[in-house]
């Protein structure tokens, strides 16, 4: 009866194709129109509007929702590039983005490597393990982080830096081999760059774990055995077996948590809000302020459309070059 029924819709849904002037390109377009409709919605709209405030003095929120502001060309992104925070801004999400993400693909790479090797026990709850942190939100683990991260004598990485330096010394270690405690994580500018980094690599990394450890489980076990009577090491095997079956699912995690990197707001506002002196104000968090703190929302939507500009064209090099994109569109 079910199966009678089914057979009827279909046959009725062929007649209703063949009554209409529509080719099976025009039927694609047509069932797409309403995702299309959807993401411009809440993605393309957004985006046109905040272009069309940077193009405006829009000094308060008043003024860009009741329409009160004027247009100003671009005279935004004359005023944005001339200013020197803007540039130290950008130059710091760079360089937060290329160390970060550098750290995290060793570490999920590395990590892994761990949970699919054949002589490690117990790799099911491991990796139960590993994923932990994507369980937690956000704000509670970067604060959390923040706390470790302390300035305090007593914050756990300097209690732990000092218990190291009273067992070098009890070894008759070197001076260079200690570290002057309290170490300022959050009051000097490089020690909360790598504060901001270690808590965006311990954030992302389980994504990118996910991933990898799928890919290396799809790598066929003969490959390596072959290897291996063929009389390869650990470490060639890798680099002619493990390294080519995983490069495309390492990029394509790459892309995605590199431009999530480039859009990280929480773990420098919360840590000291981009400090100190601004000099580690990444980019969205220069538009925050700017738009926050110095009513100047027609530059932070400025800032704003330049870091989507630099997101997309990194996203499409990324895709382009990267392989990623090999055979879509092809016949």
């Amino acid at each position: 009866m079910a199966s009678s029924q089914i057979g009827t819709g279909v046959s009725g849904l062929s007649r209703l194709r063949a009554a209409l002037p529509f080719s099976n390109r025009d039927w694609g377009l047509l069932l797409v129109a309403p995702g299309v409709l959807l993401f411009s919605s809440f993605m393309l709209y957004p985006i046109f509007y905040l272009f069309y405030i940077s193009l405006t003095d829009a000094t308060f929120a008043g003024s860009v929702i009741g329409g009160g502001a004027e247009l100003i060309g671009l005279g935004n992104y004359a005023q944005l590039l001339a200013d020197s925070q803007f540039w130290t801004s950008m130059t710091t999400t760079w360089l937060f983005v290329a160390v970060s993400l550098v750290l995290k693909v060793f570490l999920a790479v590395g990590i892994a490597l761990l949970l699919n090797h054949v002589r490690v026990a117990g790799k099911r709850y491991m990796r139960a393990a590993v994923i932990v942190p994507l369980g937690f939100p956000g704000i509670f683990t970067i604060t959390v982080w923040r706390g470790m991260f302390s300035d305090a004598r007593y914050g756990v990485f300097n209690t732990i830096l000092g218990r190291y330096n009273e067992l070098m010394s009890s070894l008759s270690a070197p001076e260079i081999l200690l570290f002057d405690v309290p170490i300022g994580f959050l009051s000097g500018r490089w020690e909360a760059f790598f504060a901001y980094v270690t808590t965006e690599v311990w954030l992302a990394y389980p994504f990118m774990v996910i991933i990898i450890v799928s890919a290396l489980q799809d790598v066929p076990r003969s490959l390596h055995e072959a290897a291996m009577v063929d009389g390869a090491g650990a470490l060639q095997r890798f680099r002619t077996v493990t390294l080519p079956a995983i490069k495309g699912p390492v990029l394509f995690a790459s892309i995605l948590t590199a431009a999530t990197s480039f859009q990280q707001f929480l773990i420098p506002w919360v840590f000291n809000q981009g400090g100190p002196s601004r000099q580690n104000e990444l980019i969205i968090v220069y538009g925050y302020r700017e738009a926050i703190t110095f009513n100047q929302f027609g530059l932070s939507a400025a800032i704003l459309i330049v870091g989507i500009a630099f997101v997309g064209m990194f996203m499409y090099v990324a895709v382009r070059y990267g392989g990623l994109a090999e055979g879509v569109g092809d016949e």
